[in-house]
């Protein structure tokens, strides 16, 4: 059935630079690179080399995850869908009937190309299936709501799934309950007031204590190993970045205690994850990572990602913008309009909340666009509006129109003109699934260059970029929104893990006979 595991995709890799043991799979890699050197002539390039070693610890935790905003659209979609998954469940549609599936998601839909076999033709395996992986089937799920309705009421009120499918899993999710949130009025639409019948009261340090004691709680209630913690809820407005307030560690400590008004709930909630060693991973794109709280990751050495979840428009912008770069055609102009009717457009609908999300559109583009100074001079960039509208009427079928003008040879123009109908929820619903598990997944990964011992990844887990629509990058560090290299980073990291070389495609072996 598609949803079951695949079991014949099993490998070893026979090589003196990996040592399989009962604990942990241990590779040596040579990572190779080349260093440009400016001067007055010219350029000299200097090919690089370093070593590295990777150790996998390779025995599966019993994973949960909590949500934030587990009852919304994407919360209750997610749940539904693992369920569904794990349970088998099938379900009648007006074109047949349709089984579970886990299609989107790359840690269980997608495969890699391992090598080529003894006839020279390529070897594809799962994605899931390079390092060991925990599968969603097997993730306790929980989480806060600012709205009371359980998950069968949620799940009926987001309108995502068939209706026979809901009827199914409405008994199991009846008893699933979000726990009170954070609600601070002034930080989403005022709108969002009417399903506010589920929140924390007190201090917003007695919140903090009472989300980390919910993590806690959770924790132990399953009997779980380990927690991550996403953010799903609505998109906040912008923090004000303060000296004094929330630029240091220190001072957002402070800021906290103080309740000061620019300390905005998914804050809260990353902090309260942090000091419990839960990885956070913001998939809004409020600026949730304030200076203060990363440099509290740092410390606390707890893996944090985001920002917001990369499902249609945006992932195909960088797909698009790239290709166009890259054939040596001019982006000159970018138009990007939305609407849609679920209540993320209801809450963008107003205008703070909606600059968050212009913002993390916005930049998608940048680096594409830097790479080629033949087509763009210094400081060039191509026009790029991003206009998002609420219509109830679509619901969650978001319709994303984008227009692309560009110059071509000898002055041309040429304009591509797409419209895409984005089931919202169906598509980041998959997003967050592998968020989890690859999050998961680095928090087992340790690494050295020397013999001083294994560290982690920096905190500021970068190697999430290719899900995210606006990738959080260590400071300092250069930020990657082409896709195709997003996916190439995260799978040839995976394969340093297991003693491989970056996949190539020169397939010499075809050209050189």
């Amino acid at each position: 059935m598609p949803n079951q595991r695949t079991q014949n995709s099993t490998f070893t890799v026979d090589s003196p630079n990996v040592n399989y043991t009962e604990e942990a799979i241990e590779s040596h890699y040579v990572y190779r690179d080349a260093k440009v050197i400016r001067t007055e002539t010219g350029m000299t390039v200097l090919p690089t080399e370093k070593q590295y070693s990777f150790k996998t610890i390779r025995k599966l935790p019993k994973l949960g995850i909590m949500l934030v905003g587990w009852g919304g659209n994407n919360g209750s979609t997610v749940t539904a869908s693992i369920l569904a998954n794990k349970h088998n469940i099938t379900w009648r549609t007006k074109t047949g009937v349709q089984q579970p599936n886990y299609y989107g998601s790359v840690t269980q839909s997608s495969t890699v190309k391992l090598g080529v076999d003894e006839q020279g033709k390529d070897v594809y395996v799962p994605f899931g299936t390079l390092l060991p992986m925990v599968h969603p089937n097997d993730i306790v799920i929980g989480g806060w709501d600012i709205s009371k309705a359980n998950l069968a009421e949620a799940m009926e009120r987001a309108q995502v799934l068939e209706f026979d499918l809901q009827r199914q899993l409405a008994p199991m999710m009846q008893q699933m309950k979000p726990l009170p949130s954070i609600y601070y009025p002034d930080y989403i639409a005022a709108n969002q007031g009417e399903r506010a019948d589920n929140v924390l009261g007190g201090t917003k340090q007695e919140q903090l204590e009472k989300i980390r004691k919910d993590i806690r709680d959770f924790k132990a209630q399953n009997g779980l190993d380990s927690v991550v913690v996403l953010w799903t809820a609505n998109t906040e407005r912008f923090s004000d970045v303060i000296p004094g307030v929330n630029d240091t560690a220190e001072n957002f400590y402070k800021a906290v205690k103080a309740g000061h008004e620019e300390i905005a709930p998914s804050s809260i909630f990353a902090l309260a994850s942090i000091l419990e060693k839960a990885p956070f991973i913001n998939g809004s794109p409020q600026n949730t990572f304030v200076p203060g709280v990363i440099e509290i990751a740092e410390q606390e050495k707890v893996f944090i990602g985001g920002d917001d979840f990369k499902s249609g428009q945006t992932k195909l912008k960088s797909v698009l913008v790239d290709f166009l770069v890259n054939a040596g055609l001019k982006p000159t102009a970018i138009t990007s309009y939305n609407h849609l009717g679920n209540n993320d457009g209801y809450n963008l609908s107003a205008p703070q909340q909606f600059r968050s999300k212009e913002i993390s559109k916005s930049n998608v583009v940048d680096d594409m666009v830097q790479a080629n100074d033949i087509l763009y001079k210094d400081g060039e960039h191509p026009d790029h509006i991003v206009v998002i509208k609420y219509c109830p009427t679509v619901g969650d079928s978001k319709r994303a129109l984008d227009e692309y003008v560009s110059e071509i040879f000898m002055g041309g123009k040429n304009t591509i003109s797409i419209y895409n109908v984005c089931e919202d929820s169906l598509l980041a619903s998959p997003l967050i699934i592998d968020l989890v598990i690859l999050t998961e997944l680095f928090t087992r990964i340790t690494y050295k260059t020397d013999d001083t011992g294994y560290h982690s990844f920096h905190p500021v887990l970068s190697v999430l970029s290719y899900l995210l629509k606006a990738p959080m990058v260590p400071n300092g560090t250069p930020v990657v929104n082409a896709l195709s290299k997003q996916r190439q980073c995260m799978e040839n990291i995976l394969r340093a893990c297991i003693g491989l070389a970056p996949q190539s495609e020169m397939t010499l072996e075809h050209k050189c006979i």
